[in-house]
């Protein structure tokens, strides 16, 4: 990996494909990878340590509905749905509120997925206080 690599920066996804976990566990924001079925397959140390979940806990299990439930909705999986159906690349970032097992958090996530990539990404940020 040449260069740190930033939450905004263009072409992340297929740069996050690239990288080894150890990399990933560099990063100074929230990686969550997940494959064609939502079993999340890339977890970064960061989110870990932000959300309280461990990889053992993360790692094999379906995103939307037993990692992460808050993400179940119109704004974050069906843009992965839609995307996937359509065969397009998805490269969108929203302001959110995570939920799930904490106070609420104010965040910003990028959504990255391309055709034919192993992997799609939701990126977190989490807004300094």
């Amino acid at each position: 990996m040449n260069g740190k690599l930033t939450f905004d920066m263009p072409g992340l996804a297929t740069r996050l494909d690239q990288c080894s976990a150890e990399q990933l566990d560099e990063l100074d924001f929230g990686v969550i990878g997940f494959d064609a079925d939502t079993n999340v397959k890339r977890y970064n140390r960061f989110e870990s340590e932000a959300a309280g979940l461990s990889p053992e806990r993360v790692l094999g299990e379906p995103l939307f509905t037993s990692v992460a439930p808050c993400l179940n909705n119109f704004m974050v999986a069906q843009r992965f749905e839609d995307a996937f159906a359509e065969g397009v690349e998805l490269d969108d970032t929203i302001a959110y509120v995570l939920t799930l097992r904490m106070r609420p958090v104010k965040v910003a996530l990028r959504l990255l997925a391309a055709p034919g990539s192993p992997c799609r990404y939701v990126l977190v940020q989490r807004h300094a206080r």
